[in-house]
């Protein structure tokens, strides 16, 4: 018997950073990218975000590249936008995206984090955000393309 425990926090942004998700309809694009994700046995733990980006925490199996979920769901979630009425000036995802992963012992912190989003962007726009992320995950932020 194989057993892994490979929880990860990824983070894409809209194109150029636009602010197209609305606070109102969030929720939709939230349960897409739930229902989306759990049809391929991702275990969803928090998905969050601002409107111009977003934030999922959830477990992948060990069979399921990260980057192969994520470029699906980029796909997906951005043709379920362009049609829904609610998200009228949706354009399309930047074209990264950032995905670290998380200890088992961290997963509630990182959860948190998720669910604080409101309050921790009156104070760090979301490329400081991004910078300050990529800094403790060891990546150099001069790498940063601004294009996640």
């Amino acid at each position: 018997m194989s057993y892994t425990a490979l929880t990860y926090h990824i983070i894409f942004g809209t194109y150029r950073r636009m602010r197209v998700i609305n606070s109102e309809h969030e929720r939709e694009l939230y349960k897409f990218i739930y229902d989306f994700s759990t049809g391929r046995d991702i275990k969803i733990r928090r998905i969050g975000g601002m409107p111009d980006h977003v934030h999922i925490l959830c477990d992948i199996p060990a069979k399921t590249a990260v980057a192969d979920y994520i470029k699906i769901l980029k796909s997906e979630t951005s043709k379920f936008l362009s049609v829904n009425r609610h998200f009228e000036h949706w354009d399309k995802w930047a074209e990264g995206y950032a995905a670290f992963s998380v200890d088992a012992s961290l997963r509630e912190v990182r959860r948190q984090y998720i669910i604080n989003q409101r309050q921790h962007h009156c104070r760090l726009s979301f490329a400081d955000e991004l910078r300050q992320m990529l800094r403790e995950a060891g990546i150099d932020d001069a790498v940063v393309s601004g294009e996640v």
